[in-house]
């Protein structure tokens, strides 16, 4: 897939060879106006209706969330629309967060925007870490998952995505920079195979929770089922140090746009917004682990 957040790499070094200090576990519920874990990192412009927490949601009204408003006017490109990072560093451990995407499919079919729920950081030495779970909220049944490592110009790529409506993957590959040629991933790095199809399954409709687990040889992508509450493993990807990030890095979350980046079933969704699309968050939590 294509991953505009890279293009940060070149800008974002840092001198350490490991950041410190890491994060203790935390959950950040978004109950009140600032947070002492997070704070807002985008570089596009600053307008106030683009990001507030301890909001109502529209969707449920008892929950508080973090809401992130895309600028219809702003420039396409990662980290120009509203973002939060992390304070302090993360790393190994287990990430999650209850998320709603916009719903725009019946407003504007070919919008080219992009929800992210993610780590990056770029380091001198070890260069990128970065792990992600992202939509392209132009067709919100489908969902990208996958990581980033290396420097710029030998950056590694392992990523699957999945139509999860439909019980569909539709790649899972690795490849090197963004023009590179993919190359399928097979046996412990390919699992599940397959996928059942979650009926229903429109990250718009309501809220989801999503997470991964990040260990030194093994990642593992997940979501809750919205009514059992069972986990249903997305990728457990294992079996190889390829593509697993080994730096400590920041923890976010982001929604803009891009002109380049359109959604498996739509090449045609790479439209600016038209409107302030509202991304919903009503928490992010972080558990340093050690082992499965």
């Amino acid at each position: 897939m294509k991953n505009p957040l890279m293009l940060l790499a070149v800008v974002c070094f840092s001198a350490s060879a490991q950041p410190k200090p890491i994060q203790k576990a935390f959950k950040e519920d978004f109950s009140k106006p600032t947070s002492p874990y997070f704070r807002y990192g985008s570089t596009g412009q600053d307008l106030p209706f683009k990001y507030a927490q301890g909001v109502s949601s529209p969707t449920e009204p008892k929950s508080t969330i973090l809401s992130f408003k895309i600028n219809p006017d702003e420039a396409p490109g990662a980290g120009k629309g509203p973002e939060i990072i992390s304070n302090q560093f993360t790393h190994f451990g287990t990430y999650s967060a209850r998320i709603k995407v916009p719903a725009v499919t019946t407003v504007q079919p070919n919008v080219g925007a992009v929800v992210g729920y993610f780590t990056y950081h770029v380091d001198s030495i070890p260069g990128l870490s970065e792990i992600d779970i992202e939509w392209l909220i132009a067709d919100p049944t489908i969902i990208y998952i996958g990581t980033w490592t290396g420097h710029p110009g030998a950056l590694q790529r392992i990523g699957r995505t999945i139509n999860l409506a439909k019980g569909i993957i539709y790649t899972t590959e690795q490849k090197i920079n963004y023009d590179g040629t993919p190359t399928p991933l097979t046996g412990v790095q390919n699992q599940p195979e397959t996928l059942s199809a979650l009926p229903g399954y429109d990250a718009s409709a309501q809220f989801y929770t999503y997470g991964f687990d990040w260990y030194p040889d093994r990642l593992r992508w997940w979501m809750l089922h919205p009514t059992t509450g069972a986990k249903i493993v997305l990728w457990d990807y294992q079996g190889s140090s390829l593509g697993i990030p080994q730096n400590a890095s920041r923890y976010r979350m982001n929604f803009w746009h891009t002109n380049n980046w359109a959604v498996e079933t739509n090449p045609l969704s790479t439209e600016a917004p038209k409107n302030p699309y509202q991304l919903e968050v009503d928490w992010m939590e972080y558990k340093p682990i050690k082992r499965l």
